[in-house]
């Protein structure tokens, strides 16, 4: 039955399976978020909860993106199985450390299946992660803004108040 689906799609399998593993990246990232959200939000910080929320819900977006496309192009899309994902941290630099290397992480695997698809001349499915790359230069620029807070604005006396009111200006909700 493979080799009758392969007959049926001009994708080839390499980027089947590339594609299949980011989907199973962004569906890990949706549920880091979500835990780093949890975090926030049992230890006071509203905002960053908000903007974990948020991004949670986008990097499940960005998984389903990916799915459809496998599965428009005669592909085979695979729900992703995702293990445990950490709860807890030891600070909240910490949450946004993780959280901009996630997104590095992110942005090394698009680039990887962009080099693959012009490796072997698939045009279609560059062009259409051409919008990840764009997508990827705003995320890690949202990431790393929300860890330079800790550096400009520091930590001591009300730092860590101030800093979760700053997210919600990267969150877009000010």
């Amino acid at each position: 039955m493979k080799d009758l689906q392969r007959l049926r799609t001009s994708l080839k399998e390499e980027v089947e399976i590339a594609l299949n593993a980011q989907v199973k990246m962004e569906a890990e990232a949706s549920s880091k978020y979500l835990a780093m959200a949890s975090w926030c939000d049992r230890n006071g910080y509203r905002h960053s909860a908000d903007y974990f929320y948020k991004q949670s819900d986008e990097e499940r977006g960005h998984m389903l993106k990916i799915f459809h496309y496998l599965a428009d192009q005669g592909a085979t899309a695979y729900a992703p199985e995702i293990g445990a994902v950490a709860q807890d941290y030891a600070s909240f630099r910490e949450v946004f450390e993780t959280a901009l290397q996630s997104e590095i992480n992110v942005t090394n695997a698009i680039n990887r299946i962009v080099g693959l698809c012009r490796k072997i001349d698939d045009y279609a499915t560059e062009s259409f992660l051409q919008w990840f790359v764009q997508e990827q230069i705003e995320e890690e620029q949202n990431a790393r803004r929300a860890v330079e807070l800790f550096d400009v604005i520091g930590e001591a006396g009300t730092g860590r108040f101030q800093i979760d009111k700053e997210i919600a200006k990267i969150n877009g909700a000010e």
